[in-house]
This record gives structure tokens, C-alpha cells and sequence, in this order.
């Protein structure tokens, strides 16, 4: 049989042994490409122009994807080099030269990889049209399907899997053709080692990291940057720390307790899971450390994503919205543009008041964290203006009853309002508390409908008080393009020129726009980048667990001699998958969902809210995560025990 033959034969062994490896080379070759053909799409460019960072935004996460995979391949490597040093070394007994060998491997892995680049640069095309048609659905455009390859983001596909092979393959290559044979036919036998040796050092060092674990996760909750750096460095010893004295302690303890060796399944679970994990401790750290990034990634992308629709829904509850810093301004500089270039169906030029005392804003702030910036006093809007504001922004009308006062604020509010009773005075009235509404009325930032709140009161009660600032909302025929949200906004550098006072402009349209493409150009990277870390975690996993099928079926036969039955050995199976499983998944999870929480808690109140609340982030992100996690370990469970349990 000559080499290509053999390493055509070795290359589907190959695929079909480490199925799980190839699978997640082949996702790896569509999620490149998929990437790679967003950042050269001319369609994606057009949309791009006011976002000029995102090709270099998702360039840079394709970096630190590439190396992610390159570790991948790397590692899985040199680990099925290991796994079949045996048979390389057969190889050289029969008279193969060293040279032949190293040939013989490169040629394989390098069929595996030019199959997955193949297949996977295929499904990256279909990935491609639905990463698509997700930026066309953010900027509200039309979506039609066209497949087809792009050569540039092909040709830098290849060049990214090239690199990636040739640097694993050279490595494997120099070491085969170094090796002995005695080196090759025990390399199999190679472990990582117990790094920890004594009793004491277990108990000081497993002591030590977790107090490390604690202080670090509490360092990175904290707004300075050298400060979260230490943090992260204490993390870092702790992950290491944990797994080299908990792998390298599980014997020992064992040892110090034979009672519970032997109860139950004890001894055949822990047995085969400390041969296993006493030898891996440097292995669980690395791939907790990425999981702990991917759970952070995820947790920050969902923020981001938050916060973008949290800011956008309430500012952008108008078609055009023009608020006039300081009492007694002229509208019309703006509204004369509005008349020559922008149809408007519905518009109100009005003006919000203020009262002589701030006893609602006093009362927030003693019971919710709230920011009221500047609001001296309680903000004021009469009913009638109230009731066309409503109608522009296409909300139910309602009814102010007489004698009382209406509250509209943000939802966050809602709860501490609820329980405010004190009556309003206004010159000559006296009106008790309404009820309260919770529609987004553009009320977070520049001259806007109060911050936060607003006291809506009958007209005659609102005679001859302060006015605070000026307004005017519009509801226009079609979204306003960018060109007059720019022009305006022209007219508003005009009209500071003059006064040194700063307005606040905003459009529905463009909002919209600003939270597709900070989404783009935030959110894209974060979860390709968890996407990459978590196949590659968990593949690595996966293929150390599968690669002991072997052993678990000479295990589990002999088990069965013994009187084992079938239901009792798939249990002691399921529980060691659970224990290998979720000892690398555990720590992320207690670091990341408490940075999460404190992430999600930093932008102003009222913004992360509802699916966006912290709560809701931290479900999610955990949820996505252990539902990729999941998918590998049902794969290697499912193969694992359809291979080794007797039938």
C-alpha cells in the first residue's frame, strides 16, 4: 500500500474516531468564512458608513478566532499523535523511515483539514446569508436571498486554515521525525502529572485559591482598570490553583476515607474519574478559563444589546423630537425646516413647566437610585399637550379627572410612585394624585419630557407657571431620512453659534439606525468570539473523554462478569460525565454571573428593564452557553454509551 493510499485510509479513520473534532474544524471553516465574506461585502460596506470600524471591529474578533482554533488544532494534534504513537511506531518497526512517518501524518491531518475547509466554507456560505439577512433585518431592510461565494473572503479562509494547519502540522512533524520508536509506542502513556504532591501543600494551595477566586471576582466588578487587572491575575491563579490541588487531591481524600470508596458506585465513579483527572489539572484550568471568557462575553454582549434598545425605545418614541435648552426659546429655526423638507402628519409645539418644589424628584431619590441631573423642581405638562403627545406617538387616549394630577413616567419608577400620595398645589389648586402611565414618552436625557417623570396637570392649573424649556414632537408621513436628521442638526450648530444654548434632537429612524449599528459593531464580535471559545472548550473535552471508549468497554465488560446490571452501569456512567462535565463549567458560572449582574447595574435606571434586566441577562447568557455545552455532551455521551455499554 503506498503512503497516499495509507494516509487516505488513516485520514477517514481519523475523521470518523475524532467525529466530534471534525465537526467543530468544519463549524470553525463556516464561522470564518461566514465573517470574513461580512467584512468584504460591498452591500454590508453601504450600510457600514456610518460605523467605519466594523470590518476592523469583526477583523480583530477574527483573530482571536483564528488563534482560538489554531490552539484547537494545535492541541487535538498532538493529542491523537500521542493517542497513536503506537501505531506510527509500528510503522518505523517495519522498516518506514522516520521522514515516511512525518509525511505520512502531515498528509492525513492535512486531508482532514482541506475536507473540513471544503465542507465548511459550503455551510458558510448559507451561515453567511443568515448573518445577512440579520444586519438587514436590524436596519429594517429588505432581504432577498442570493447565494454565492466571495473569493476574497474564501481566499483569506484558506490562507487562516493554511496558517493554522502548517503551524500544528510542523510541530507534530519535527517531534515524528526526532522521535524513537520507544518514544512513540509509550507516548500514549504520557500524562500531565500530579503537579502537587504533598497533603499540605493541597490543603494550603486549594485553601489559597479559593480565597483568590472571591477577592478577583470582587476586583473586576470595580470601575479602575489597573484594579481589574489584578483581579483578572487573581482569577487566573485561582482557576489553576482549584484544579492542580483538587485534581491531585480527589486520591487522596479517598484515601483518608475507605468507608465511602466503597458505598454505593463511589469506587467505580471516582476511580476512573481521578485516573482521569488527576492527570488534567493544567487541561481544566485552561478550558475553565475559557469558558469563564465566553460566559463574560455573552453576559457583555447581552448588556450591550440591552442597553442600546433600552436608550433607543425611550428616546426615540418620536418620529422627530427638538427640545430647546432654557425658557422662552424660538421654535422657529426648526420648524421652518421641517416645513419646507419634511411631510408631517401630526406635530405639537409645546412647553414644559416646572413647579417651586421638587417633593416627587425628593421622594424617588430617598427610595430608588435615580439621576435628576439638573431637575430643580418637579416637571409640569398640561393635559392638553399631554393628550397630543399621546396621539403622536400612537398610544391610547386617557381621561384626567377633575381635581387630580396624572404621572407619566419610566417603568422603573412605577413601584415607588405607586405608593406617592401627597397632593399638588399649584397657585389656587390643590389636586390629589391620578393614575400613573408607563408608555416610553422620551424622557431620559437633553430637554426631554422630564427625567424620568412627569406631572401632568389640567390646563388652567399650569397658567402662569415657570416654563423650564421648550418642545415640539412630530409624527411624519415616513421615517425622516438621515440627510435632514443631519441638516437639523446643522441648524442646531447654527443656533448655538448664536445663543451658546445646546438642543437635543432626535429621530425614530435614526435611533434605530444607531442601535444597528452599535449592535454590529459590539454585539457581533462578543458572541462570535463565545461561539469560538465554547466549541473549542468543549471539544477538547469531548475528544478526551471519547478517546477513552476503549478502556471504558474492557471496564464495563468486566463489570458485567462481576454481576453489574446494564441500568446500574449506565447510571455510574451518566454520573461521571455529569462530575467531568461540570467541574470546568462550575467556577465560570459563580464568577461570571455575579460580573454580569454588576455589568447590567451600571448604565443610568430605566434602561435595563424587562428582557433586559439584569436577571433576565444573566438566564440568558447561561442558557445560551449550557445549550452549546449541552449539544457536545449529549454527542459524546450518546457515542460513548452506544460503544461501551454491553447490550
Amino acid at each position: 500500500m503506498t503512503l497516499s493510499k495509507l494516509s487516505a485510509r488513516n485520514a477517514r479513520r481519523q475523521a470518523r474516531d475524532y467525529l466530534v473534532y471534525f465537526v467543530t474544524v468544519v463549524m470553525a471553516a463556516a464561522l470564518l468564512y461566514s465573517f470574513n465574506a461580512l467584512i468584504f461585502s460591498q452591500e454590508i460596506a453601504t450600510l457600514a458608513r456610518g460605523m467605519d470600524t466594523l470590518p476592523l471591529m469583526i477583523g480583530l474578533a477574527s483573530v482571536v478566532v483564528v488563534s482560538v482554533f489554531g490552539w484547537l488544532v494545535a492541541y487535538v494534534t498532538k493529542f491523537m499523535l500521542l493517542r497513536r504513537g503506537r501505531e506510527l511506531g509500528t510503522y518505523l518497526l517495519i522498516g518506514l523511515e522516520n521522514r515516511q512517518v512525518a509525511r505520512l501524518f502531515f498528509l492525513e491531518n492535512l486531508a482532514v483539514g482541506g475536507c473540513a475547509l471544503a465542507l465548511g466554507t459550503a455551510l458558510g456560505g448559507l451561515l453567511y446569508q443568515a448573518f445577512r439577512a440579520i444586519v438587514m433585518a436590524m436596519f429594517q431592510l429588505p432581504y432577498h436571498f442570493s447565494f454565492g461565494f466571495s473569493l476574497p473572503a474564501l481566499g483569506l479562509t484558506a490562507v487562516c486554515f493554511g496558517l493554522i494547519y502548517l503551524f500544528a502540522l510542523r510541530r507534530s512533524r519535527k517531534y515524528i521525525r526526532n522521535a524513537k520508536i520507544h518514544d512513540l509506542i509509550y507516548s500514549d502513556r504520557i500524562n500531565e502529572g500530579a503537579v502537587i504532591q504533598t497533603v499540605k501543600n493541597r490543603r494550603w494551595i486549594f485553601s489559597a485559591s479559593i480565597a483568590l477566586g472571591v477577592v478577583g471576582t470582587l476586583l473586576v466588578m470595580v470601575r479602575n482598570l489597573a484594579v481589574a487587572t489584578l483581579g483578572t491575575g487573581c482569577l487566573i491563579v485561582f482557576l489553576f490553583g482549584f484544579f492542580l490541588s483538587f485534581a491531585s487531591g480527589v486520591p487522596a481524600f479517598f484515601d483518608r476515607r475507605p468507608a465511602r470508596k466503597y458505598r454505593g458506585q463511589n469506587l467505580l465513579i471516582f476511580r476512573t474519574l481521578t485516573a482521569k483527572l488527576s492527570t488534567m489539572g493544567v487541561l481544566m484550568a485552561t478550558i475553565s478559563m475559557i469558558f469563564t471568557a465566553t460566559l463574560i462575553a455573552e453576559g457583555a454582549g447581552l448588556v450591550f444589546r440591552g442597553l442600546f434598545l433600552g436608550r433607543a425605545a425611550e428616546s426615540a418614541c418620536f418620529d422627530l423630537y427638538i427640545g430647546l435648552e432654557g425658557a422662552g426659546r424660538d421654535l422657529s429655526p426648526y420648524q421652518d425646516y421641517v416645513r419646507a423638507h419634511i411631510p408631517v402628519e401630526q406635530s405639537l409645539a409645546y412647553q414644559v413647566y416646572h413647579s417651586d418644589s421638587p417633593a416627587v424628584r425628593d421622594y424617588i431619590s430617598a427610595r430608588t437610585p435615580y439621576y435628576y441631573f439638573d431637575l430643580d423642581q418637579d416637571p409640569i405638562l398640561r393635559y392638553s399637550d399631554y393628550a397630543a403627545l399621546r396621539a403622536i406617538a400612537g398610544y391610547r387616549p386617557v381621561e384626567l379627572e377633575e381635581g387630580r394630577y396624572l404621572i407619566h413616567c419610566m417603568t422603573y419608577l412605577e413601584e415607588t410612585l405607586q405608593t406617592y400620595d401627597q397632593p399638588l398645589t399649584l397657585g389656587d389648586f390643590t389636586l390629589t394624585r391620578g393614575e400613573i402611565y408607563t408608555e416610553h414618552l422620551s424622557q431620559s436625557g437633553g430637554e426631554t419630557n422630564g427625567r424620568g417623570y412627569i406631572l401632568v396637570v389640567p390646563d388652567q392649573a399650569a397658567e402662569g407657571l415657570p416654563v423650564r424649556h421648550s418642545a415640539y414632537a412630530a409624527k411624519t408621513a415616513q421615517p425622516v431620512p438621515f440627510a435632514d436628521y443631519y441638516n437639523l442638526t446643522v441648524v442646531m450648530d447654527n443656533v448655538w453659534e448664536r445663543t451658546g444654548l445646546g438642543d437635543y434632537i432626535t429621530t425614530q429612524a435614526q435611533a434605530k439606525a444607531e442601535v444597528a449599528s452599535q449592535t454590529a459593531l459590539s454585539v457581533f464580535p462578543l458572541y462570535y468570539l463565545a461561539l469560538a471559545l465554547t466549541m473549542t472548550a468543549a471539544t477538547i473535552l469531548t475528544v478526551q473523554q471519547l478517546s477513552e471508549t476503549e478502556r471504558y468497554r474492557r471496564q464495563f465488560a468486566l463489570l458485567q462478569k462481576l454481576g453489574m446490571g446494564r441500568r446500574e452501569m449506565g447510571r455510574a456512567l451518566r454520573t461521571q460525565f455529569a462530575i467531568y462535565y461540570a467541574l470546568p463549567a462550575v467556577p465560570p458560572a459563580l464568577i461570571g454571573v455575579p460580573f454580569t449582574l454588576h455589568l447590567a447595574s451600571l448604565p443610568e435606571p430605566g434602561v435595563m428593564v424587562g428582557d433586559s434586566s439584569p436577571g433576565a441577562i444573566v438566564s440568558s447568557a447561561l442558557a445560551i452557553f449550557f445549550l452549546i455545552y449541552a449539544v457536545y455532551i449529549l454527542l459524546a455521551y450518546t457515542s460513548l454509551k452506544r460503544s461501551v455499554l454491553p447490550a
